[in-house]
């Protein structure tokens, strides 16, 4: 049913739940993981011309490599038999993940969402729901923020959908 799993990591150590799931998936499917980390370079276009963009570009695609190498540290970890590709990309993230997930024929994507709800979300906006939104292949999100308590009422329907394994319905996708 798999063939190609794209995950996007953020390098965050929350997120290798994520990675987790789609390791699971890949080695159920016999399929390829592609670990995919997004240099947003449009948080650097208002920088000064004497900013040393190169230094900066540098670093970040170096944190970029080292977040899809603890990709394939985790599924050398779990001793799953799942061939890992990587690639580091630049661009506006929830358009580079939908973008590449299209050019390399990925079957789904399993991305890591923090919950954020309500004003946060308004404010910090969600790249995996923008994925949900945009991408025309199937998106598995999975909770990867702290959850909020157990009595909290939930903030929207997804919520309420998400059981315990942390994994959400993934909305909107046609």
């Amino acid at each position: 049913m798999y063939d190609r799993v794209l995950v996007p990591t953020d390098g965050s150590h929350a997120v290798e739940r994520a990675v987790d799931h789609a390791i699971d998936l890949a080695s159920r499917h016999d399929a390829v993981i592609r670990a995919v980390y997004v240099v947003n370079a449009t948080n650097y276009g208002g920088l000064p011309m004497e900013t040393a963009w190169d230094g900066i570009g540098n670093a970040l695609h170096e944190e970029g490599q080292a977040a899809v190498d603890r990709v394939v540290e985790l599924v050398e970890e779990s001793g799953a038999d799942v061939e890992v590709e990587t690639v580091v990309l630049e661009g506006s993230p929830a358009r580079a993940i939908v973008e590449h997930a299209r050019s390399s024929n990925c079957d789904l994507i399993v991305m890591g969402t923090h919950g954020r709800g309500g004003i946060n979300r308004l404010l910090l906006g969600s790249v995996a729901e923008r994925v949900v939104r945009a991408s025309p292949i199937p998106v598995m999100t999975v909770r990867v923020g702290e959850s909020p308590p157990e009595d909290a009422p939930a903030d929207d329907a997804s919520a309420e959908a998400a059981d315990d394994s942390g994994v959400e319905p993934a909305v909107g996708v046609e």
